[in-house]
C-alpha cells in the first residue's frame, strides 16, 4: 500500500524470532505483539499516530492519501467487506495451515485437513466472487492490497491454482504490479534466512500466553 500510494517510508525491523516483539517500545505501538505496524509522523493535525493490524493500517492509509478506498459508501462498504473477510476468513485460516502443515513439530492430521479445507473453501469463495470482476470490489483496491500476499502463497497452505483460475488471473493481475513488486521484495531475503523449525524459533514464536 506504501509503494501503491507512493508514500515515503523507512523499514524497522522487528527480530521476532528473538522475542524483539516483546519490547516495551514495540508494544506501545502494537499491544498485540504482532506486524504489520506502523508510525505516521505526520498524522492527524500534523501530529505522529501509530497504528496497528494490517486491515486498520490500509484504511488509515486508504482515507489519508485517497487512494485504493472509496469515499462514497456504497463503494467503501464493496470494499470493506472483503477486507474483513480477509481479515477473519483467509488471513487466519491460511496461517493455521502454514503452521499444521510446515511447522508444528509433528504432523497433526486432522489439523492440516481441517484447515487445508477450509482455505479450500475460502479459495472458492475468492474464485465466484473473481468470476465476472477483475478485482475483489470491481476496482483495484485496498482488500485485494490485503489478500495478495496469502494468496501468493498458495502452494503453502495446499491449494492449486488450477481449480480456482479466476483466483489464478487476479493473483497474476496484482503480482506483475511493479509496487506489488517491490511491496513483496522488502526485506524478503532476511525473512527466507529464518529456520522456523529452529527449536529455539518455535519456543518464541510458538506457546505465547498472557504477559503481565
Amino acid at each position: 500500500m506504501l509503494e501503491e500510494c507512493r508514500l515515503p517510508y523507512v523499514v524497522r525491523p522487528i527480530d521476532i524470532t528473538r522475542g524483539a516483539q516483546f519490547e516495551p517500545s514495540f508494544l506501545a505501538i502494537s499491544p498485540n505483539n504482532r506486524m504489520p505496524a506502523i508510525v505516521d509522523p505526520d498524522g492527524p493535525g500534523g501530529r505522529p499516530i501509530s497504528v496497528f493490524e494490517s486491515g486498520a493500517i490500509l484504511q488509515y492509509l486508504g482515507r489519508k492519501t485517497g487512494k485504493l478506498y472509496p469515499a462514497d459508501e456504497r463503494g467503501r462498504v464493496e470494499v470493506e467487506q472483503w477486507l474483513m473477510w480477509q481479515m477473519g476468513g483467509l488471513g487466519p485460516m491460511a496461517g493455521q495451515a502454514h503452521h499444521f502443515r510446515h511447522y508444528a513439530p509433528e504432523p497433526v492430521p486432522y489439523g492440516i485437513d481441517r484447515y487445508t479445507n477450509e482455505c479450500h473453501r475460502l479459495y472458492g469463495v475468492m474464485n465466484r466472487r473473481l468470476a465476472d470482476r477483475p478485482f475483489l470490489a470491481g476496482r483495484y483496491s485496498i482488500a485485494d492490497i490485503a489478500c495478495v500476499g496469502w494468496a501468493s502463497r498458495h502452494e503453502r497452505h495446499g491449494q492449486d491454482l488450477a481449480e480456482f483460475p479466476h483466483v489464478r488471473r487476479w493473483l497474476e493481475t496484482l503480482l506483475a504490479r511493479p509496487a506489488v513488486q517491490r511491496g513483496l521484495a522488502v526485506r524478503a531475503d532476511d525473512v527466507a534466512a529464518v529456520d522456523m523449525r529452529d527449536p529455539a524459533v518455535q519456543a518464541v514464536l510458538f506457546g505465547q500466553r498472557a504477559r503481565g
